[in-house]
């Protein structure tokens, strides 16, 4: 990922948080530019333990706090994945979903939306957003996995 990547992810963070009325501070803004670096899924224990490095007297529950907030806002995605709960930072700037390796974690998106084949819906619904993820091995995971095991 480029230098400019993340310098932009960063600001789409930032400014989603301000435009909620968040403070920024400087414990946000390292929360912003580890998701935007690491690029990858990561567990409000591995959190937790990054924030704690440079900031020694944060709490778990604040980090998870903060967590749960910035899911509830768009701008982190929450996962269940097979080790548990983990946050990705959101991409903002277009629509799109997932296929995501059991194994690695790897990520592959798709721009289909299967939303546009949904029909019937009742019309007092009114749809906020949604979520679309295949869970599966991707082909190098598959590759290196006994034949029984795959298909399990």
């Amino acid at each position: 990922m480029q230098v400019s990547t993340h310098t932009d992810t960063i600001d789409e963070m930032l400014r989603a948080m301000s435009q909620k009325g968040w403070r920024i501070t400087e414990q946000r803004r390292s929360l912003a530019t580890l998701f935007a670096e690491s690029g990858s899924y990561l567990s409000p224990k591995d959190v937790y333990e990054h924030m704690k490095m440079k900031y020694p007297g944060v709490s778990f529950d604040t980090v998870y706090r903060n967590l749960r907030l910035l899911s509830e806002m768009g701008v982190l995605e929450q996962f269940h994945l097979a080790d548990g709960l983990k946050f990705k930072a959101s991409c903002l700037s277009h629509h799109h979903h997932h296929m995501i390796c059991v194994n690695c974690e790897k990520t592959v998106t798709f721009e289909f939306c299967p939303m546009k084949l949904v029909q019937d819906l009742p019309e007092s619904f009114e749809i906020q957003s949604h979520r679309f993820e295949i869970f599966g091995y991707c082909a190098d995971c598959k590759s290196t996995m006994p034949t029984a095991q795959v298909g399990e």
